[in-house]
């Protein structure tokens, strides 16, 4: 049996053990569903629709996909081959949260890459080859608890800062979950949001990214000698900024405040004059009378640098394709996802807060559902696995040719990655 088809069986015992448990999304009967099989001949089948949750689990036992969807549109007729005749009636608002599309610091020590034209290797995340400048670049993104714990925090961010006080959004209209490996997606279901176009949408993903902000419309201006910055009374962007340099100036160190300042791109003089200001600006911030902006060496493109950074700090890490497609779809609740065999697991915004996906202690919530103590030997296949640290053990790094003895939830985890095969 090959590893694939073995893979297949768990998923089906899987399915027809927890049938009870896949839930039915609203309005079930008129979302198009799709799946991608393990065959890898097939990328893709969709326009299916199904009218009951019976007919859906049972299509799941009998078929047993690699990875479900459903869409975020709903249509009188789904289930029509040609998408002009499925009859649009609308699409709840996706947000897809994914570590792949964002840099985070443990990038650096999980991600793998290899450059196909001169076979340079390293670690990170890059768009093309530092040593022969081709984008030939074949990758192994990977996944830890801290980068995880980051894009949780955006989905937070998200929420908080954007979603209820800026648009006013119920959090009763909100589903949120694990995507079952890299991240988390956000759906609203609202009948006035589902009517948005995609260039409404558009618009929606670049305000809470922080794209196209305009610092002049703000209230940025240089006015003879002097600068006038942003007001925190005032609402929206300008509020958010104001508070977030407030709130780093007061709970950061000096070392701290210059080390962001040195990623925003300023310069080491300028830094230096900032810190020497600090206090007096955090005065300046604070009476809603005076938004002169005096700071030695300080001018209006510096000034523009520094609030563009300080946005890069506030705006959420969405996917905005995602965001503004209206057909797309999104992986639904309690399918399993085959890159790592985890569920993907819904939670309410309070289960949000302390959810850990790699070593989740409410068992309800656990997305890790082949967790057992029963060892599989396999034989890594890559040139090199990053290291994992699942259910509070670690595993790894290994390299290609190692025989190793795992665990069968790890052993899942790594034949999904198809970084190992069974021996």
């Amino acid at each position: 049996m090959s590893d694939l088809a073995y893979l297949e069986r768990l998923f089906q015992a899987y399915y027809k053990e927890k049938s009870s448990e896949i839930p039915q999304v609203s309005l079930f009967a008129q979302r198009e569903f799709g799946i991608i099989p393990w065959d890898k001949k097939v990328f893709m089948k969709r326009h299916m629709s199904f009218k009951t949750r019976d007919s859906l689990v049972d299509y799941l036992t009998k078929n047993v996909p690699r990875h479900f969807y459903s869409s975020g549109a709903i249509y009188l007729q789904p289930d029509n081959i040609d998408m002009d005749n499925k009859e649009y009636q609308g699409c709840d608002l996706i947000i897809d949260i994914d570590v792949d599309h964002f840099y985070t610091p443990c990038k650096d020590k999980h991600d793998h890459w290899w450059c196909r034209e001169c076979d340079a290797t390293g670690t990170g995340m890059i768009s093309k080859c530092p040593e022969c400048q081709k984008m030939k670049i074949k990758t192994m993104p990977w996944i830890c608890e801290d980068c995880l714990e980051i894009a949780k925090n955006q989905i937070e961010k998200l929420i908080y800062n954007f979603l209820i006080p800026d648009f006013n959004i119920n959090t009763s209209d909100m589903k949120i979950a694990f995507s079952g490996h890299r991240g988390y997606h956000l759906k609203i279901e609202n009948e006035a949001i589902r009517q948005l176009t995609s260039e409404d949408r558009r618009e929606i993903a670049d305000y809470v990214a922080g794209d196209n902000i305009s610092l002049e419309l703000l209230g940025l201006s240089e006015v003879s000698s002097g600068i006038y910055g942003l007001i925190k009374e005032n609402v929206g962007w300008s509020y958010k900024i104001v508070s977030k340099i407030e709130e780093i100036l007061k709970n950061n160190s000096n070392q701290q405040i210059q080390d962001l300042l040195d990623n925003f791109g300023l310069k080491s003089n300028t830094i230096k004059s900032f810190l020497n200001y600090k206090n007096d600006f955090l005065e300046v911030l604070s009476n809603s009378k005076n938004n002169l902006w005096s700071i030695e060496g300080f001018g209006i493109k510096t000034w523009e640098t520094f609030l563009r950074g300080i946005i890069s700090e506030i705006g959420a890490e969405i996917d905005e394709p995602v965001t503004i497609d209206i057909h797309r779809f999104i992986r639904y609740p309690g399918s399993l996802h085959g890159k790592s065999g985890f569920k993907v697991q819904e939670l309410t915004i309070e289960e949000l807060d302390n959810f850990n996906p790699l070593n989740e202690k409410n068992e309800k919530l656990d997305p890790i559902i082949f967790y057992s103590d029963n060892m599989q030997k396999l034989e890594i296949i890559e040139e090199k696995v990053p290291e994992s640290i699942i259910k509070g053990e670690t595993f790894g790094p290994y390299t290609k040719g190692e025989i190793i003895e795992v665990p069968n939830h790890i052993a899942v985890f790594l034949l999904c990655k198809e970084v190992a095969r069974t021996i």
